[in-house]
């Protein structure tokens, strides 16, 4: 079955393990067999993981001057296209759901309907009605 070297007092010995059952092993020890019984192995050290543990220091909080992160001012609309504005059908304060329609607008001799994005409550209207747009430009904001 497996082959093991020992050296036991300076002695050298070869160990061939036969068969294992039910705690009985049959051995050959330098030619001789052996029938021995097995204990359940006993451990006096104990194993160390082989993964590191990290530790980290903790994070000292941020004082008010340091404190810089922006916080969402909501979702805003953009223009799909260059155009100009001609209706807007929202007021701010108005409460929308996704895909509501917010403006109408002018676009390649087309009117283009601009829906919401998101659901939310209008919180700033930037364009007015007959002003002309850029492509991206910030329409409107839902928060």
């Amino acid at each position: 079955m497996k082959k093991y070297k020992f050296k036991i007092n300076g002695n050298d010995y070869e160990v061939e393990v036969k068969d294992f059952e039910n705690g009985t092993a049959n051995i050959e020890v330098n030619g001789t067999c052996y029938q021995i019984e097995v204990d359940k192995m006993k451990t006096t050290t104990t194993v160390k993981p082989k993964t590191p543990i990290l530790v980290r220091s903790s994070v000292p909080k941020p004082n008010a001057n340091e404190s810089n992160i922006q916080k969402n001012e909501g979702v805003s609309v953009k223009s799909p296209l260059p155009g100009t504005i001609v209706k807007i059908l929202v007021k701010v304060g108005d409460t929308v759901k996704e895909g509501d329609k917010l403006l109408t607008m002018e676009a390649m001799k087309m009117e283009n309907n601009v829906l919401a994005e998101s659901g939310g409550v209008i919180s700033k209207i930037h364009i007015t009605e007959a002003q002309t747009v850029l492509q991206n430009d910030t329409l409107i904001t839902i928060s």
